[in-house]
């Protein structure tokens, strides 16, 4: 983020020092983000990050709703963007001290790593799952397009610039190396949303070995790939013990999934009572409408959006005379979420069980459609355990085996850790009002008497 109002530090003012000219970010987790504006490049990544495509990115949260369980996560893709944008300039400096890397591609990957959420759209991860987009493609055209401040300063940089970022948010640029530091399984995306998300949150769990990482990367550049040496088996373990432990503690939690679920059922029911041509209140004229409408959005009405349009109407909605839309924005709003079941039973149990707490649910007076929630790990496509079956190349992550004679070889081949962490955790649970959390309950026990929630774990959320 942008420092305070120190003259010397401040975001918008810049210094001598050294007869180089620079803009200081103080962040959080990376302290200083030093960006040096004294070449053409440096001056592009500055007039990118005050385009307002980036600066759009301060009024959507990193973790969505995180902040209804963790107080602390009010931290935006803007402070995230920036972190990533900082890593691969760490990263590329320590590369270049033993490999040839051209300037266009120098370029071309800082560009990436800063622009690489620019198409998110509000509460992104819910919206895309209600309405069906990927933020990626809207990322693309944002990059692609001559209408966007990002795309004029691409364009006027250089005639390729433009089209070589696209290619690496999408994973087709060449060389490979480079963009696997932006999208792959060890990518300073990743880097740095587990740290920046562990702090703000305050579960500890997503701390690692940074600079040992940064010390270990290479370009195996026969392959075309990146790798750890061997010397950064340690601290890509404990990288990926902190992905495990961030998915189990924070990415699933129970109450930040909970209201991701009451946000959804509040899309859902808006967006059917339209279709069905009943009245729900929404701004006129605004991109919100189309959304609402599901009419197809402009680039322009993408960008409009953020996380308050979202709000704004949610908090409309509370006096809808839909009972089901008003009650359900009231919940929200007020933060009186659904509860939750982990299903820690035998697979063959839960059927039965899902289809008689549905029909408590109906017996309360709730449309089980909207207040009787199934959620699955599968359903946070964004958030992953590192897993080398079934990946593409590109998606592994390669170390150094060996010393005297080392090979290069995928890290799960070398790891008896990371080998564990591939075992799977399957994420399994209902959600459902508070209101039938005692019927819910006592049925969850009498027909899985003997299920048990893991140690350590509970099985029934509470606030």
């Amino acid at each position: 983020m942008a420092s305070s109002g120190h003259a010397k530090l401040c975001e918008n003012s810049s210094r001598k020092f050294d007869d180089l000219t620079e803009r200081i970010y103080r962040d959080p987790v990376h302290n200083i983000i030093r960006l040096r504006t004294n070449t053409d490049e440096g001056e592009l990544m500055m007039r990118l990050i005050d385009t307002p495509e980036f600066q759009r990115l301060r009024r959507i949260k990193q973790l969505g709703l995180g902040l209804y369980t963790y107080q602390g996560a009010e931290h935006s893709r803007f402070t995230h963007s920036l972190g990533a944008f900082h890593l691969m300039t760490r990263v590329l400096d320590r590369l270049s001290e033993r490999y040839t890397i051209a300037a266009a591609a120098h370029t071309a990957a800082r560009a990436a790593a800063l622009l690489h959420d620019v198409g998110h759209g509000s509460f992104s991860h819910v919206m895309e799952k209600v309405l069906g987009f990927h933020h990626e493609s809207w990322t693309v055209k944002v990059v692609l397009s001559d209408d966007t401040e990002i795309g004029q300063l691409l364009a006027a940089y250089a005639p390729d610039l433009a089209r070589d970022v696209a290619a690496i948010i999408e994973g087709r640029f060449q060389p490979a190396a480079l963009g696997q530091l932006v999208s792959s399984q060890l990518d300073v995306d990743r880097m740095d949303y587990l740290l920046r998300d562990s702090l703000m949150t305050g579960a500890k769990y997503g701390i690692y070995d940074l600079e040992w990482i940064i010390n270990a990367l290479a370009i195996d550049e026969e392959g075309d790939r990146i790798y750890v040496a061997a010397r950064g088996l340690f601290a890509v373990e404990e990288y990926l013990q902190a992905r495990y432990y961030m998915f189990r503690q924070v990415y699933f939690h129970r109450t930040l999934r909970s209201a991701e679920a009451v946000l959804r059922s509040i899309l859902r029911r808006a967006l059917q009572l339209l279709e069905a041509g009943k009245s729900v209140w929404y701004a006129p004229g605004t991109a919100f409408e189309k959304v609402l409408r599901r009419n197809s959005l402009s680039l322009a009405e993408h960008l409009e959006m953020d996380d308050s349009d979202v709000i704004f109407h949610v908090k409309q909605w509370q006096r809808s005379a839909d009972p089901i839309l008003s009650d359900l924005s009231s919940r929200f709003v007020r933060r009186r979420l659904f509860k939750a079941i982990d299903l820690d039973m035998p697979v063959a149990e839960r059927a039965e069980f899902l289809s008689r707490a549905r029909e408590c649910v109906a017996r309360a007076g709730f449309d089980p459609d909207y207040y009787f929630i199934e959620d699955r790990a599968s359903d946070v496509p964004y958030y992953n355990y590192y897993t080398a079956e079934g990946a593409e190349p590109k998606s592994r992550i390669y170390l150094e085996d060996g010393y005297s004679s080392p090979q290069i070889r995928e890290i799960s081949e070398v790891s008896d850790v990371v080998r564990g962490l591939q075992r799977g955790y399957e994420l399994h649970r209902v959600c459902f009002p508070s209101d039938v959390k005692e019927e819910v309950y006592a049925l969850y026990h009498s027909i899985a008497p003997e299920s048990r929630p893991l140690a350590g774990t509970q099985a029934f959320s509470g606030d």
